[in-house]
């Protein structure tokens, strides 16, 4: 008989059901969560397995792609999706989860969730990284600005790293006794804005070497960034039927409440990839959307 399997992945260890096309369970295990662990497990225990099915979460993209490489016939499919029948059970348990997912790879009642490729990850993760920077470099920014004021000294506008360090040490001329416990401050904001300096080029580089991000670039205001983060978040266009499914799979559609005579629409419902839908939007003026080192 067909057989199918649900997996219920945890960092260590993943638990693994597999039931039969009439519904009667034929085993249960927990292995290691590896790839090659998992592919031998099955091929072992349930050969010829129609579909198995895991959830999205950390270890999904390596798994999903570790498993498609071994010809396993993997789907990923929505956690929030599935969130409704692994809590049709009253006691929630690993094993039951993976019993629920092997059911819900048997009847197909599912939505499956597309994989990106590990090159649209390594660009996703340079651009968050380069995020973080942003945040950290003016987090920091802010706050020496704002403990300098503790003291009467105003930093000012500054738009480079030189600019902000001439004006310290002018600071620091009125007050000498501040400079050993503000340096400590200044030299990581300085630290950070070379690292940020190091990611830009890195996206620049990258963007460059892709031939639809050049055209995307083509549009006056889009730079690497917000070019680097359509791509990777759309990757296939073919997935898509019509160009307005991209506005709900970024959540820019509004909720919807139907039912009999009440039709309500909401916000929207930021269900989408948040990456997407807060991408720098493109202006006129052509100018980067990431501030640069010392703005």
């Amino acid at each position: 008989m067909t057989m199918y399997a649900g997996l219920d992945v945890s960092d260590k260890a993943t638990h693994i059901c597999v039931v039969r096309d009439d519904g009667e369970i034929v085993r249960r295990d927990a292995v290691a969560s590896d790839p090659e662990v998992l592919a031998k497990w099955l091929e072992r225990h349930a050969g010829g397995v129609a579909r198995v099915v895991l959830e999205t979460g950390p270890l999904a993209v390596f798994l999903y792609h570790g498993l498609k490489e071994r010809d396993v016939p993997v789907l990923c499919i929505c956690a929030r999706h599935a969130k409704g029948a692994l809590s049709a059970r009253v006691n929630k348990s690993d094993v039951h989860d993976a019993e629920a997912l092997a059911h819900l790879a048997r009847t197909g009642w599912f939505k499956q969730v597309h994989i990106k490729q590990e090159g649209s990850h390594i660009d996703r993760a340079a651009l968050k990284i380069g995020g973080q920077l942003v945040s950290s470099r003016n987090a920091l920014a802010n706050q020496l600005r704002g403990m300098l004021k503790l003291f009467g000294l105003k930093l000012g506008r500054v738009t480079t790293p030189g600019k902000r360090r001439e004006r310290l040490q002018t600071l620091f001329g009125q007050r000498p006794d501040l400079r050993v416990v503000f340096m400590p401050l200044a030299e990581m904001i300085e630290a950070l804005e070379a690292q940020l300096s190091r990611n830009a080029r890195l996206l620049d580089a990258r963007a460059a070497a892709d031939p639809v991000a050049g055209r995307l670039m083509s549009v006056p205001g889009v730079g690497p960034i917000t070019a680097l983060t359509f791509i990777t978040s759309i990757e296939d266009p073919e997935r898509f039927t019509r160009s307005a499914s991209v506005a709900a799979y970024a959540g820019l559609v509004p909720r919807r409440s139907q039912s009999g005579e009440r039709d309500h629409k909401g916000r929207i419902s930021k269900a989408g990839d948040p990456m997407l839908r807060s991408a720098p939007a493109p202006c006129s003026t052509g100018a980067k959307p990431w501030p640069r080192p010392g703005a």
